[in-house]
């Protein structure tokens, strides 16, 4: 694969499914109170904590799929599932569980610092877009190709700080209609994401059981 293809192929993977559009009303409720200033340091620290913990599960992938004997064939499959999961909540225009819950939203509401949970993990770093990342990065096989995985967690998190940063702004200007719009057409490509996922780690377990 092109390292150009790649880039996009990893970073439209990677932003939509750490969706920080669809965080917007999240980010919202649970720094109501806080000062501008406020708001933009936990946009801040959120973001990241956020792309630390993505880029340490980048590098941990490998280890973890072989403390536990897993193929990235099998983390494809499994992956896969979780995705499409999310994708039909993104479809309907509801806020993922795999992301938060509203038992998380309402317990952050009681605390004094919210950017480590529940805005970096689990609103913009959950199970779905570590697994995401573990499957691309491992995609990539050269040197050059993990490199621009990494890149495309930066831009992703790099986009999503400004996101944030001015959310209230966009959610001025967008409103309620437009972001369920732009939800449900990533929960769309998501979904195409997904599939690809499924139906490439059920092709490759085929391979390696009947075919080699």
């Amino acid at each position: 694969m092109e390292p150009i293809t790649f880039f996009i192929y990893a970073f439209t993977s990677i932003f939509i499914i750490v969706n920080p559009i669809s965080g917007i009303l999240t980010f919202i409720s649970v720094t109501e109170g806080m000062t501008e200033a406020e708001k933009m340091d936990t946009a801040r620290r959120s973001v990241i904590i956020a792309c630390i913990l993505a880029i340490v599960f980048a590098f941990a992938g490998e280890v973890i799929l072989m403390l536990f004997s897993i193929t990235v064939d099998s983390l494809r499959v499994a992956g896969g599932i979780l995705l499409f999961l999310i994708a039909i909540d993104m479809l309907h225009g509801r806020v993922s569980r795999e992301s938060v819950t509203p038992e998380e939203i309402k317990d952050a509401s009681r605390r004094e610092d919210v950017s480590v949970f529940p805005l970096a993990t689990p609103l913009l770093t959950g199970p779905g877009a570590i697994t995401t990342i573990i499957v691309i990065i491992r995609t990539g096989k050269t040197w050059e190709l993990k490199v621009i995985t990494l890149l495309a967690i930066l831009l992703t998190f790099i986009l999503s700080y400004f996101i944030l940063r001015f959310a209230d702004k966009i959610n001025k200007i967008l409103g309620i209609t437009v972001s369920l719009v732009i939800t449900r057409i990533m929960g769309l490509l998501l979904g195409a994401i997904a599939v690809d996922f499924i139906a490439t780690g059920i092709l490759n377990i085929y391979k390696s059981y009947f075919i080699n």
